[in-house]
């Protein structure tokens, strides 16, 4: 009541400003209708068997959410014929949140009740929405056609120089990583990503990140191939072969947000509101679905579980913690035989990067076929279960029985051939937890599992990738986990942990039977470095090479080179053995990675870990500094992927039989280049040279004509006394050796 006089009081109520009070307690109500939905085709029942039914609606839902009190509401009417009072074959429900609502509409749409009744959910806001739609046709908009540029012309260049993009500051370039000097740039703009970089599996597309969504570039002149509209992402995932791109945000789909942005590019429609994932196809940048958060159990938070693709790009699945794995056909995004795998408290699981089915060779399976491996933990008195599972038949192929277990996690061999389940278990006293090693032999029939008793911590697991006898590395530590880190993440007091190789063992006439009763398998450790300071582990992509290298740490930055198969002599038969190449050191090392090729390997300190000395160092396999740049304010730095070699194994043997007469080529290119270097230095000083002297010869000639018009003649000619000869000696101390010792 703004101004209100009491010796002067208003004549009516109606008189009085109540503005200011409105404001102070304004109300909020929620007039959305997000979180209601419409189930279709229910049975048809009396009053006597509506309560049934409502049931068995209840029953439903029960792993969904919170129905709201009063929220389940079947509309009945009279029957004109018998006059009984009957339902009306749907009903509204009410929940608690949209993403609720959102799950809901999964887990009923086509349920099968019985053989006549299939149930059909719908948002009642699409209900409205299609009573209240225009008969007037409107002609969608079509975007005019553009011709792109060839996406993978970078594999055409002369000298197959790999690429990489360095983020630093505001400023994002494309480099050509030269065999010696520094980068040549390609491309560089400021402003050119708001987050952080990201290749394509492949290479074909990078990608940036905007508040609006994500933008994909590429061909040779970086135009913007397209925008995936999807406001406030944090992550993207590809498909291993680039067909769809899974988009990831923390803040659910609000259409009004999203139409203030650009309303022509608008992909969502009201089915998706409050969803938070979405699936695009890269190759028309349409939106194919999106997706509510999972829910775990009796939690309304979401749960941070990813879709995760299988290798050729034909499923994408996810794990529903507690209750099930969803698995859909990535061709129409739809569920796998309409219904979710149940799997009661499943944790986690990993698809195989090889196909196949379990228990044979890949070449036996004609139809495709793909096998993922899931776990659950220690429910009610019965053991934890490790299963192996082919898909699409759904069919379990194997399963391991885990006891008195704290986590699992699951590390594939690259060609799929084998799998590890890393075990983590507490020690008696609680203070520490110890691991084992589940080795599953995929190809060999029954899928045996081989089990290796670290007894240690293991912080690190990676297979040798192109491996022709299955070999892994860990890194452990006997000591519990009681590392400190400063506010940006990283190691104030390192530990010393062990770094273990391990190989399978050979199988021949002579230790068959010995391996067959052998009680850990037939890997083997093969060496073990005590005491190493490493935190990471490296293999090349290639294999045979690994770096160890101690990562975000504040007191300790080593990088240790090392070859697996080193030859003992020339002889190409000879036994190789593990030796180290290198010990290197890169202050404030914060990350590492391989290129493709798996010649050089970066490491590289990132501002947003520490301010200090940033920038990168390219090392070649053994260990030598190829370049180093610092470079105020970088960031991140990201090799470009290649895609797979289409040469078949018959070529590469060809190729590798015949290196010598290609790498004598190469080598000659290189003295070229290197000539070509030279030549073009020397040139550049012969001209400035030229350049010099003409201009001398022309400021002299200025200088006599001068004197001349002065009256003052020629100028004196400048003689050099050649007898007398100036003597500079210079004493240079070395201080060879120091020696201190103690006089009593």
């Amino acid at each position: 009541m703004v101004g209100l006089d009491p010796r002067n009081l208003p004549a009516t109520e109606a008189e009085i400003d109540f503005s200011d009070i409105e404001e102070k307690y304004q109300l909020t109500f929620n007039e959305s209708f997000d979180n209601v939905i419409v189930i279709d085709n229910l049975p048809v029942v009396d009053e006597k068997k509506a309560e049934k039914l409502e049931r068995l609606i209840h029953k439903l839902l029960k792993d969904v959410g919170e129905i709201k009190e009063d929220g389940l509401f079947m509309p009945m009417q009279e029957n004109a014929d018998s006059g009984e009072t009957m339902t009306q074959g749907f009903a509204f429900v009410e929940f608690d949140t949209t993403q609720q609502a959102a799950r809901a509409l999964e887990n009923l749409q086509n349920k099968k009740l019985d053989k006549n009744h299939i149930l059909m959910a719908y948002k009642f806001t699409d209900v409205e929405r299609y009573a209240t739609m225009s008969d007037e046709y409107r002609e969608p908009y079509i975007a005019p056609y553009e011709d792109r540029e060839h996406l993978r012309s970078w594999l055409f260049e002369p000298k197959c120089r790999d690429q990489f993009a360095a983020l630093c500051g505001e400023e994002v370039s494309i480099n050509l990583n030269n065999q010696n000097g520094k980068p040549e740039e390609m491309c560089s703009r400021p402003g050119w990503t708001e987050n952080f970089l990201q290749w394509s599996p492949k290479g074909t597309y990078l990608t940036t990140y905007h508040l609006q969504g994500v933008a994909l570039w590429g061909g040779e002149s970086w135009k913007k191939i397209m925008r995936l509209l999807h406001p406030n992402v944090k992550f993207v995932e590809y498909s291993p072969n680039e067909s769809y791109l899974v988009s990831y945000s923390t803040t659910p789909i609000n259409l009004d947000t999203v139409l203030k942005i650009s309303p022509s590019e608008n992909p969502f429609g009201p089915e998706d509101e409050g969803n938070t994932t979405a699936v695009w196809d890269v190759k028309t940048g349409a939106l194919l679905r999106t997706f509510g958060a999972p829910l775990a159990i009796n939690d309304t938070r979401p749960a941070n579980i990813r879709f995760k693709w299988s290798p050729d790009d034909a499923y994408l699945a996810r794990c529903v913690p507690g209750r099930a794995l969803e698995v859909y056909q990535a061709s129409t995004m739809l569920k796998l035989d309409k219904k979710s795998i149940e799997v009661k408290s499943i944790v986690d699981f990993e698809w195989s990067p090889g196909t196949g089915k379990p228990g044979r060779a890949q070449s036996a399976n004609k139809t495709p076929s793909y096998s993922l491996v899931y776990w659950t933990p220690e429910v009610d008195n019965l053991p934890a279960r490790v299963t192996l599972m082919c898909i699409p038949s759904k069919e379990i192929i194997r399963t391991k029985n885990l006891f008195n277990l704290t986590d699992c996690k699951f590390f594939w061999q690259d060609k799929g051939d084998y799998l590890c389940v890393h075990v983590s278990r507490p020690t008696a006293d609680k203070l520490n937890t110890v691991s084992s090693l589940e080795l599953f032999r995929i190809r060999e029939k029954s899928v045996p599992v081989d089990t290796i008793e670290v007894n240690e911590r293991v912080t690190e697991f990676a297979w040798e990738p192109k491996a022709s006898q299955p070999r892994f590395a860990i890194i452990s530590n006997p000591e519990p986990a009681d590392e400190q880190l400063n506010a940006n993440g990283m190691i104030l007091n390192p530990p010393r942990p062990n770094v273990s190789f391990y190989e399978a063992e050979r199988r021949t006439k002579s230790n068959m039977a010995r391996l067959a009763n052998a009680k850990v398998g037939n890997f083997r450790c093969v060496k073990t470095l005590e005491k190493a300071k490493a935190n990471s582990l490296f293999w090349s992509p290639k294999g045979r090479h690994i770096v160890l290298a101690t990562l975000k740490t504040t007191s300790a930055w080593d990088l240790e080179f090392w070859d697996l198969n080193f030859p003992t002599s020339d002889d190409e038969n000879a036994p190789t053995e593990m030796e180290e190449l290198s010990h290197q050191s890169h202050y404030g090392v914060t990350s590492a990675c391989w290129d493709p090729t798996g010649r050089y390997f970066v490491s590289y300190a990132s501002f947003w870990r520490h301010p200090n000395e940033n920038g990168y160092a390219i090392w070649d396999v053994n260990g030598h500094c190829h370049t180093k740049q610092l470079l105020e304010g970088f960031k991140q730095f990201a090799w470009r992927p290649r895609p797979a070699s289409v040469l078949s194994d018959e070529k590469r043997k060809a190729i590798a039989k015949n290196v010598g007469k290609y790498s004598a080529a190469f080598e000659e290119e290189d003295r070229i280049f290197e000539n070509a270097a030279s030549s073009a230095v020397i040139q550049k000083h012969r001209r400035l040279m030229e350049e010099w002297t003409t201009w001398r010869e022309r400021a002299v000639q200025v200088y006599e004509d001068e004197r001349q018009v002065l009256g003052k003649g020629p100028p004196p000619a400048t003689t050099v006394n050649t007898d007398e000869e100036e003597i500079i000696e210079e004493w240079v101390e070395e201080l060879v050796e120091e020696t201190e010792e103690v006089v009593e």
